[in-house]
């Protein structure tokens, strides 16, 4: 407690109200000792500007003893043996009747999200593509899912991809203490086994699966979801093939005789499906209406044309002995592009209106928010270990800490919403500079430019300029003389 009565709280409640949040959670870390190092992390995360990592969070929070608050800290996130999971499921109980406060639960947004990585040994790193950079890179990616109400959104599960490099290689494994259980899973089935922990617990209420085309595209992810009665709303790729309305395949053909009989669909002559992209060209104006679905950041209207249509996937469907069911395909064509931007799969009832999928799919925007907030302010990616169990332990944390943050918004009415920190700053101890760093008081090596010399070089083949080696004095001395002083005079 000694370290937070130092903070400067901007309010004077808000001390109590974090010390019942973290005395609740503190209960699922598993060991007395774990409370106040958990306390002083969750703080130092909530303390506005600087890296989250463990040493500068250390100088600020203790800068009196920081190296034992940094070795404190440090113990508890990579050494100490409690449950991430845990965690966080103790955040979405402390959480969950705030955000339902405010509105119900509408969605379970899929997202997963990279991290930047130099070198190869932190947990889970390999050349994959990394959305924070937009392109392929070396980074870690973790996969997670939140649950979103009309105006916010709180992360539920969070897990690392491992991918099939480090999932086969038993000596890196070991090195980055890897459980033994975690076995290579693409993201789709991380995701898959995220929403089926989250189904399984009637303490979670429901809400549709929202996913972008990464998921969404994925048949198997599509009928596992399926499979645990869910609703979704997910986006697919502009090539994903359908039977338009009308068209479809057939049962199979029944011949008389003996012999085995024929069990898989058939495609009538003169039809076949056609792509998302074609069949929203080929659909005509009145299939297009302009829909608003909430507004952008500016205040202004966030609207764009769309179209829906009852269609029938065709993957695969020759393997089939059922066709697959009719569901929604939601294309989404701005005035004045070229093509289609963007589109969508639903499995929701055929009486659902345009907007209502159009306001669920646009929905997805909150997680990225989520993230946006979670790597920005709370330094969700500023984690410095290389092991597995450290990963998910800071996580957790960065996702307790928003829990926190998220409750303390949703207390204020809308109309009173202010964006003022709940703690100030407090200054760093003097002189201090995280390992790594450079020292700002050091001189500045000297810049070597390969395509401009610097003016005091002479040009090639000139003549030097004559200097005299003694004072005009000496030299009108030694004129005189004809002898020059040596070191052996």
């Amino acid at each position: 407690m000694g370290v937070m009565m130092d903070l400067q709280w901007n309010d004077g409640g808000v001390v109590g109200r974090f010390d019942g949040y973290v005395d609740d959670l503190a209960g699922h870390l598993g060991h007395k000792d774990r409370e106040e190092p958990f306390r002083h992390y969750c703080a130092g995360l909530l303390l506005p500007g600087g890296r989250k990592s463990v040493e500068p969070m250390a100088a600020r929070l203790a800068p009196v003893t920081v190296s034992a608050e940094h070795q404190s800290l440090l113990h508890f996130v990579g050494q100490s043996p409690w449950s991430s999971e845990a965690l966080v499921s103790a955040v979405r109980a402390s959480v969950l009747p705030a955000l339902t406060g405010r509105g119900a639960v509408e969605g379970w947004i899929v997202d997963d999200t990279g991290f930047p990585k130099q070198g190869r040994h932190s947990v889970g790193v390999a050349r994959q593509y990394c959305g924070q950079l937009g392109k392929q890179d070396n980074c870690q990616v973790a996969v997670g899912v939140s649950l979103a109400s009309a105006e916010a959104s709180l992360p539920v599960a969070w897990r690392l991809y491992l991918p099939r490099t480090w999932a086969e290689d038993a000596a890196r494994r070991k090195r980055a203490k890897v459980p033994k259980e975690v076995a290579f899973r693409t993201k789709p089935q991380i995701a898959l086994d995220e929403i089926g922990a989250l189904a399984a617990d009637p303490a979670v209420p429901r809400g549709v699966v929202l996913t972008d085309a990464g998921y969404g595209n994925d048949t198997s992810f599509r009928q596992g979801l399926e499979d645990l009665g869910l609703s979704y709303v997910v986006g697919i790729l502009s090539a994903t093939s359908f039977w338009a309305p009308g068209t479809g395949p057939v049962s199979p053909e029944i011949k008389p005789g003996a012999g085995r009989r024929a069990t898989r669909l058939r495609r009538p002559a003169g039809q076949s499906p056609v792509s998302a992209k074609a069949l929203a060209e080929s659909l005509t104006a009145k299939a297009w209406r302009e829909i608003t679905w909430r507004e952008g950041t500016t205040a202004e209207p966030l609207r764009s044309r769309f179209a829906g249509v009852r269609v029938r996937p065709a993957h695969r469907d020759r393997r089939r002995s059922e066709p697959w069911p009719e569901q929604w395909l939601m294309i989404e064509w701005p005035e004045g592009e070229a093509e289609p931007t963007k589109y969508w799969l639903a499995n929701l009832p055929a009486d659902t209106r345009l907007k209502r999928l159009v306001y669920l799919a646009k929905l997805r925007w909150l997680i990225e928010r989520d993230y946006r907030e979670l790597k920005q302010e709370l330094g969700l990616g500023h984690y410095e270990g290389r092991g597995w169990p450290g990963f998910h332990h800071h996580a957790a944390l960065a996702i307790a800490a928003y829990g926190f943050l998220l409750k303390e918004r949703l207390a204020i009415p809308p109309s009173a919403a202010q964006n003022r920190p709940l703690l100030e700053e407090p200054a760093l101890p003097e002189g201090f500079r995280p390992r790594g760093s450079p020292d700002p008081a050091a001189t500045p090596p000297a810049r070597l430019h390969r395509h401009a010399p610097s003016n005091d070089r002479r040009r090639p083949g000139a003549k030097a300029p004559t200097m005299s080696l003694l004072s005009p004095e000496n030299a009108g001395a030694t004129r005189s003389t004809g002898s020059f002083m040596t070191q052996s005079n």
